[in-house]
């Protein structure tokens, strides 16, 4: 039976939700206080803690559809994914999770119900994988299910070690652990493979679809396995490969989902041909995208940005391979959002920002992108072997941004290997010259052709003297600039801030001695080097001597912002917790914003008892003091380090009295009470287990107010009352609107009524059953459901098809009485009409709900639909 994708995805929530497990909703792609992780790859990672005992849950049963990525890190399906038929970024995985509850039997029995008479796959299909030596699966499978001994295959260690088994499941090296069963779907024959076990088990005829792993055991550094007190149960099937099977094709790209997002990339790209493969990797990778913006990720060039950014840009690669001219990605995000919006509201409520985002990365990109093809074009052509050297890719890498997996991706189209091991030579060799322990901190459209650094002398003060080092113009080095040209431009000091630690870059100008003006707009970090990004006014060249100049005012509403957001991390942490930790932030003149970890939502009251603490540490005006010190003293004398940055030995510890002491590299204020006055102007969760505030300081804090005020004395006037009586106000018309909406709904509900008795009318007699299909004219689609139920109290035995339309969207509803279901199945009555009017939906055998647009095709898809059920009912 063909289902669609999000048809499985809800009778797999369905039925689990039946055995008693509670649907849990994705967590975010992101996850919460994970330093091993870098996405969420797999359905149990939310609940690691509540496997491990360390975050006990109100239910012992959970099901989810968990959004996962494997894009990164240990698990990096990225350079396979649209050469294979099952390889993606972002991929849905549906479980079912027993925290100390059920454990095999009922697991099996599960999986086995699901599959066999949920989704009606046949048995005979199906194979089962069990660890060697668990005999107790082996024999729930083989004598409790009815699975052929000769069908049930015993999987050893197979890796040289104890329990270093595909058919063994461990957490880490130590911990949780256990045995795994694994059900099997057989393609045919006609596709080559053998079975798991065999040497042509990496064929594509047996496929796994689904994985039951048995937590039992706790696994010590002594290698002993201690049975845990409350054995548990992780689950997981891939929703796109179950989709596959039941949609009757072979590859994961040709199922509902992929189908319409490649299409959308063909229109996008201007292509004909539907099974190019490059049309695969975009329709993938818009999915893992638009997925991560949703959570938060936004492209950098440094951790979890930086893959993102990868994965556009390998997008948008093969998009131009393809002839699209311009930026075009970021066109895929309305497709996505038909395909999964409604599964993932989220998705559909920043549709938007994810588009003008995805714009940004596009053009910036392509600014390098043909240059490095171009050079990467000429190198193959010219390669004696088949092997691209090392150095050259990693040329590519570090001078044109072009990404080692691009470059991997043209290499093997064209019969190309690329020296792995030679680029990574280089990359040591880059990060040991700068004395950083990643290169994520590339700047992919500019690199230096040497390793500059820079004195930094802001701390001190907001000018002085400087000799111009280098100059970098289009990404290219070169020794002079023109009246008009915009470049980077590299001094031996300056006292310019260069954007890190959430600080955003200084701006002003570099002034000559014969008055020419370098505007700088921003400033960034280049290895050890300050760049000054702008655009000149006269002449300047390398060597030259200009004065640096910041923009005082400017910097001194960052100093305030910046300082506020360490009294905020302690006023945080005071109030709520010490769990509270620095996610993020984002520092600038006018606002600034907070990130940190926090495992539930903030009252109001908790935000005004952070809001009064900071502002009693501005007003005690501390001295906020300075002092250079090793990093381990640094941590002795208690001073927090935010997880994830990379510090060098000696640091910078920034004290506000022993209320806040933290590491830190940006610029502050003299005293607290220079920040003047803070306020929080929003609060909100960003991800699972991250919130984020937005907040103001000094004159801003004092503006936004006024505003504040403005409006407020805006709203009393029309509510015809002053500040101090709006909220009685509000209420009062609440009340009021609410009463006459209740007025409203009754009369709707009695229009509807007395509809629904004239509808009796026009039943049909049909094969000896009465049938009711019919368009109702200007009834809510809230009210079809109750009209539903009392047509059908009346006829007693029958069969009903209502629809409505309302602003242009069709709402369709289908009843049948239990004595006719096994005739006629509401859910695929339904399911078929919403089909014809280009909309979706089903349900239950009795009672099913859908929706379609095609209202022009409405009154003879009704028509339709008679036929249908005189046919049903007549077989």
């Amino acid at each position: 039976m063909s289902m669609t994708s999000s048809a499985i995805r809800s009778a797999f929530l369905d039925y689990f939700a039946s055995k008693g497990h509670q649907i849990v909703p994705s967590a975010s792609l992101i996850p919460g206080n994970d330093a091993t992780l870098l996405f969420t790859n797999a359905g149990m990672v939310p609940f690691k803690d509540v496997f491990l005992g360390q975050d006990p849950r109100s239910y012992s049963r959970a099901t989810s559809a968990q959004r996962c990525v494997r894009a990164g890190g240990k698990h990096n399906d990225l350079e396979n994914v649209g050469y294979t038929a099952r390889h993606h970024t972002f991929f849905e995985m549906l479980g079912n999770f027993s925290f100390g509850d059920y454990f095999k039997q009922e697991a099996i029995a599960y999986a086995w119900e699901f599959l066999t008479k949920e989704l009606k796959l046949p048995a005979e299909k199906l194979l089962v994988t069990v660890y060697a030596s668990d005999d107790e699966a082996f024999n729930i499978w083989t004598q409790q299910i009815g699975v052929p001994a000769e069908k049930v295959i015993r999987i050893g260690d197979n890796k040289g070690a104890p329990y270093a088994s595909d058919n063994f499941w461990a957490m880490g090296d130590t911990g949780p652990c256990g045995p795994c069963t694994e059900v099997f779907y057989d393609h045919g024959e006609h596709i080559w493979g053998g079975p798991p076990g065999s040497p042509e088990e990496d064929g594509d005829r047996f496929i796994e679809i689904w994985n039951i792993v048995f937590m039992q055991f706790n696994r010590h550094a002594d290698g002993r396995m201690e049975p845990l007190p409350k054995p548990s149960v992780d689950t997981g099937m891939g929703l796109e490969r179950i989709a596959a099977i039941l949609q009757g094709v072979h590859s994961n790209y040709e199922i509902d989902i992929f189908q319409a997002l490649i299409k959308a990339a063909a229109e996008a790209t201007g292509t004909q041909d539907l099974t190019n493969k490059s049309l695969r990797v975009i329709a993938d990778h818009i999915r893992s995208c638009a997925f991560l913006m949703v959570d938060g990720v936004q492209p950098s060039n440094e951790g979890r940005g930086y893959v993102l950014r990868r994965i556009i840009r390998r997008a948008v690669r093969h998009g131009h391979q393809l002839g699209a001219e311009g930026a075009f990605f970021h066109q895929l995000v309305a497709a996505l959002v038909a395909q999964m919006g409604e599964a993932y509201p989220e998705l559909a409520a920043k549709q938007a920002v994810i588009e003008k985002l995805l714009k940004i990365e596009e053009e910036q990109f392509g600014k390098t992108l043909q240059r490095g093809l171009s050079m990467l074009q000429e190198a193959l052509q010219q390669l004696e072997g088949k092997v691209l050297p090392g150095d050259l890719a990693f040329k590519l890498y570090d001078t044109y941004g072009f990404p080692v997996d691009l470059t991997n991706d043209v290499a093997r189209e064209q019969g190309f290997s690329v020296d792995q091991a030679g680029f990574e030579a280089e990359m040591a060799q880059q990060r040991q010259r700068a004395q950083q322990a990643s290169q994520f901190g590339v700047d992919y459209n500019a690199q230096l052709s040497s390793s500059q650094i820079t004195d930094f002398t802001g701390y001190e003060q907001q000018h002085g003297n400087a000799r111009v080092l280098e100059i970098l113009r289009d990404g290219e080095p070169c020794q002079q600039l023109a009246d008009g040209d915009e470049a980077l431009i590299v001094l031996d000091q300056t006292p310019f801030y260069a954007e890190s630690g959430g600080q955003i870059g200084d701006t002003g100008t570099l002034t000559t001695a014969d008055g020419s003006i370098f505007t700088v707009t921003d400033t960034i970090k280049l290895g050890k080097a300050h760049a000054h990004k702008g655009k000149l006014a006269g002449q300047l060249e390398v060597g030259a001597t200009v004065m640096a100049q910041i923009d005082d005012e400017r910097r001194q509403a960052i100093r305030q912002n910046h300082s506020a957001t360490h009294l905020v991390h302690a006023a945080l942490r005071a109030v709520l917790g010490e769990h509270v930790t620095q996610k993020g932030s984002l520092v600038g003149p006018e606002r600034f914003r907070f990130d940190f970890s926090h495992y539930e939502g903030i009252s109001v009251e908790q935000l005004q008892a952070v809001e009064q603490l900071v502002n009693q540490h501005i007003q005690a005006n501390h001295p906020v003091q300075t002092e250079l010190m090793s990093l381990e003293a640094a941590k002795a004398a208690g001073a927090m380090a935010l997880f994830g940055e990379k510090y060098d030995d000696d640091v910078r510890v920034l004290t506000m009295s022993p209320f806040s002491v933290e590491l830190c590299g940006g610029t502050h204020v003299q005293r607290t009470g220079d920040i003047g006055l803070f306020k929080i102007v929003s609060e909100g969760g960003i991800a699972a287990g991250v919130r984020r505030i937005e907040a103001v300081t000094g004159l801003q804090a004092l503006r936004w107010l006024h505003q504040l005020e403005s409006q407020a004395h805006q709203v009393a006037s029309a509510l015809k009352g002053d500040l101090f009586s709006i909220a009685e106000r509000v209420l009062q018309s609440q009340e009021r609107s609410k009463q006459l909406e209740k007025e409203r709904d009754q009369l709707k509900q009695k229009l509807a009524s007395q509809a629904g008795a004239s509808l009796l009318e026009q039943v049909q007699l049909i094969a000896g059953s009465k049938v009711l299909v019919t368009e109702l004219p200007q009834v809510e689609p809230k009210a079809l459901r109750p009209m539903l139920d009392e047509l059908k109290q009346k006829l007693g035995s029958g069969i009903l098809l209502l629809a409505t339309v309302n602003d242009g969207k069709i709402s369709l509803i289908a009843g049948v009485t239990q004595d006719l279901t096994q005739k006629v199945h509401a859910g695929k009555l339904v399911g078929w009409a919403a089909q014809q009017l280009g909309g979706k939906g089903g349900g239950r055998p009795d009672m099913a709900q859908a929706g379609g647009t095609d209202t022009a095709a409405l009154a003879e898809v009704l028509q339709q639909s008679l036929h249908q059920i005189e046919q049903q009912l007549s077989a």
